[in-house]
């Protein structure tokens, strides 16, 4: 069970290029720890990736002697890519992600027309984590918390008092995630919500991304007191009808992320590049009228 007495310590490196949090949650100098929702650099115009983001993961890591025993994901992004594979070369650790990838995984393999060498069982990452599974951190006991909705595959962390909420929540002052992606669906992320804003109401609740509406700092840490007084989308009275209907109209005037079709591609395989063809490159497919 989550001992949430424990108050983990959380160290956060936001990307500019992709405006993602990278975090690192450990107990204590020289302790385990885990990344959740790592940057790999990719230049869409020249199509080369780079390591300046995860770089700065490695060396806070290394600078604190953590040991790493996760590289978790909260899903499978479509706004950056990650750099679990990268990660897990240099520091080690095991690359975890919700049980439901699979169903991602068989979506897009119909959309990439990937071969069938691509295998869509979840098999790319050493652990496919179900809800309610326990992931140890020292002696602390993390939690997987099922949050589908902005993707079937959704999941959140908690690691004592302090859960890393991936995409389905933003500050306050942004809201909450889209929910047109395959898959996903308005009325089950507003239950999502709901799960996360039942926890105690000092809950400290930490963004993947952040989006600032006006020229306020960068920030990715909240609370679910600060969530239901305030997020501007789910805060406390806006009822189940009423979040599915704004939802479903603001979803249909968004663009598609820039990185979604790179993107996707490499965080289905945990941050592994597509296999190389015969001449040695490696391809990234753009479906061409097809989304």
């Amino acid at each position: 069970m989550t001992n949430t007495a424990f108050k983990p310590r959380v160290h956060g490196i936001f990307d500019p290029a992709t405006w993602t949090v990278t975090y690192v949650v450990y107990a204590r100098e020289g302790g385990a720890c885990a990344i959740i929702d790592s940057v790999l650099d990719y230049d869409p115009k020249s199509g080369r990736t780079s390591h300046a983001s995860a770089d700065q993961v490695v060396q806070f890591v290394r600078e604190h002697k953590l040991q790493v025993q996760w590289i978790l994901e909260t899903h499978a992004h479509a706004d950056h890519l990650t750099a679990a594979a990268y990660l897990k070369e240099q520091l080690g650790g095991k690359i975890g992600i919700g049980a439901h990838i699979t169903q991602v995984q068989q979506v897009f393999q119909g959309v990439f027309n990937l071969p069938s060498e691509f295998k869509t069982d979840g098999s790319q990452f050493d652990m496919l984590l179900k809800p309610g599974q326990h992931i140890g951190l020292d002696e602390e006991v993390g939690t997987v918390i099922d949050v589908p909705g902005h993707t079937p595959a959704c999941v959140a962390y908690q690691f004592g008092d302090a859960v890393f909420v991936g995409d389905t929540l933003f500050m306050p002052d942004v809201g909450t995630a889209r929910c047109d992606f395959p898959g996903g669906d308005a009325k089950t992320l507003f239950a999502s919500v709901q799960k996360l804003l039942s926890l105690p109401a000092d809950t400290r609740l930490f963004m993947c991304h952040d989006y600032p509406p006006t020229d306020r700092p960068v920030a990715f840490e909240s609370s679910v007191a600060a969530q239901r007084a305030h997020n501007i989308h789910v805060h406390d009275g806006v009822s189940e009808a009423d979040f599915v209907a704004m939802r479903t109209q603001r979803d249909a005037t968004l663009d598609m992320p820039v990185l979604i079709l790179p993107a996707v591609q490499v965080n289905i395989r945990a941050g592994a590049l597509p296999p190389a063809e015969p001449n040695g490159t490696r391809y990234l497919k753009i479906p061409l009228n097809a989304l």
